[in-house]
């Protein structure tokens, strides 16, 4: 066996131990340390190269960016407990109700804004549809619309900033983390357009499917009704442009005054605000968002060591080389490899969370893509609106199993009639997962809807630069000025009636 063949075959062991299904930051390093002794017996690489893996792993660790992580995580925890949900949710609730399709309406655009100021999947989710769910089947709405816009309302958060995937890929492209989230709002919000013309459409064409909320269930009227939506909207405002604009990362904000882990600190302490303002602030929901802020921390910096010994051993081998004559080599140009890398990102979500698929897949696209002249930050932003699918596939879709969960619990407790059969979740999930494959197709096609946030870039024609040289009887006549002032200075200095030495020695004729 030769090394150009060891690359393809270290890829499909790659794929395989991802789809076994025991922990992949494990499983990962035992690849790799395994194809690093195969290559260290096979003669290509010495074993001093594999000294590299502690420096990796130190560099890993040392890495500043990724402490925005858990102060991003523990806010988001912190706000799904503090009630902010459930007040949102009924206030728009009330005030879209009346309108057909308005309960769906309010989801989304609950969704869309819990998403800015949570980043947490699982938790919105669960809290969306323990309130909204009981309510849509209280009005007669289609099963499988209500636990589809529960569930892909749900993902929004995965692409709406402060998103966690979006600081993992600022990490692993090399891209400001401002960047990358002013990247991320044109793809957000066509994201809410999209789902909300969705719900519209389904008015016009089943209208018995997406009734109206009687005005007359309405607890809230008037300005106490537009009093509580604000209640729960500017905070959340507040809190959002304090985090995002403190880095850069709102449209229109050019200058950064923290970095990502300053902002993150900054948005866990506002988080601990609100719940005090809520007056939900309470020891053990403290305790119980510090477990899962420091899970999810742990889990990242393992998959993260895993991928870099995995990583390590495939560079050893010149798997990058393979993988870029593999995809350059690709019809269609930089729009060719897009639709390929596309489909196999997505194919990959049916059985990859998103930080394995950032931390192991993406650093072997990243190189190439540049090389390709595609614009890193649409590249980054196009596979994060790419793994929201990772969510809604059907069967494998975590936000599904959540809903799956919440929908047997509100049934045991009797808050709602009937028992949400599966079938219902998942093909009610099918319609949402076309719709955020349609914004894929969107974002390759149409570039600008990530770069139009974007700060322009200066570009500078060498050919036009213009450098202007002062005379040289200006520089002649500075130069005597600065030797007249020298001359005085010495005089000054010798005193009265001391001689001054000449400015310049004559000429001996001696070089």
């Amino acid at each position: 066996m030769n090394m150009q063949d060891f690359a393809p075959l270290m890829f499909g062991g790659l794929i395989v131990i991802m789809l076994i299904g025991f922990p992949v930051a494990f499983s990962l390093s035992a690849l790799g340390l395994l194809c690093g002794f195969i290559a260290i017996e096979m003669g290509w690489f010495p074993a001093a190269f594999m000294a590299n893996l502690p420096f990796n792993v130190f560099g890993i660790l040392s890495n500043e960016l990724l402490l925005a992580i858990p102060f991003f995580t523990l806010m988001g925890s912190i706000l799904e407990k503090c009630g902010l949900a459930e007040d949102m949710l009924d206030s728009m609730g009330q005030l879209f109700g009346p309108t057909r399709g308005g309960l769906g309406y309010s989801v989304i655009i609950v969704g869309f804004i819990l998403g800015a100021i949570t980043g947490t999947v699982a938790g919105q989710v669960i809290a969306m549809a323990m309130i909204s769910l009981p309510v849509m089947m209280r009005y007669g709405y289609n099963m499988r619309y209500a636990t589809g816009v529960l569930a892909a309302s749900g993902t929004i958060t995965q692409l709406v900033p402060p998103s966690l995937v979006l600081v993992v890929m600022a990490d692993q492209l090399g891209q400001p983390v401002g960047d990358m989230y002013k990247g991320a709002w044109g793809p957000s919000i066509l994201q809410v357009l999209i789902f909300a013309l969705y719900t519209f459409l389904l008015t016009r064409i089943r209208p018995a499917d997406l009734p109206g909320v009687p005005a007359s269930a309405r607890t809230l009227d008037g300005w106490a009704l537009w009093k509580k939506c604000l209640r729960g909207i500017i905070p959340s405002a507040i809190l959002i442009f304090a985090v995002l604009g403190s880095m850069g990362g709102l449209p229109g904000i050019n200058t950064a005054i923290a970095t990502p882990t300053e902002a993150g600190a900054m948005g866990a302490v506002g988080a601990f605000i609100l719940a005090a303002l809520h007056r939900r602030l309470s020891w053990p929901m403290i305790k119980e968002g510090m477990t899962g802020t420091m899970r999810i921390t742990a889990m990242v910096v393992f998959i993260l060591i895993g991928s870099r010994v995995f990583s390590l051993v495939f560079q050893g081998v010149d798997g990058a080389v393979w993988i870029e004559h593999l995809l350059t080599g690709l019809p269609g140009g930089q729009t060719g490899f897009l639709i390929v890398v596309n489909i196999f990102i997505f194919f990959l979500a049916f059985f990859l969370d998103f930080f394995e698929i950032a931390f192991i897949i993406l650093p072997m696209l990243g190189p190439v893509a540049e090389k390709m002249g595609i614009n890193m930050i649409w590249f980054g932003v196009l596979l994060c609106v790419n793994m929201q699918t990772s969510f809604m596939h059907p069967p494998f879709g975590f936000a599904l199993f959540y809903l799956r969960g919440i929908s047997d619990t509100l049934f045991k407790n009797g808050a709602i009639p009937v028992k949400v059969e599966s079938k219902d979740i998942y093909l009610g999930a099918i319609p949402w997962v076309l719709l955020q494959l349609l914004l894929v197709v969107i974002v390759i096609f149409a570039p600008q809807t990530v770069t139009v946030f974007l700060d322009k870039k200066v570009k500078i024609d060498v050919d036009k630069v213009q450098i202007d040289m002062p005379a040289q009887e200006e520089n002649n006549a500075s130069a005597e000025d600065e030797q007249k002032t020298v001359d005085e200075l010495f005089r000054n200095a010798a005193g009265p009636g001391t001689a001054t030495a000449p400015a310049s020695a004559p000429d001996s004729g001696q070089k």
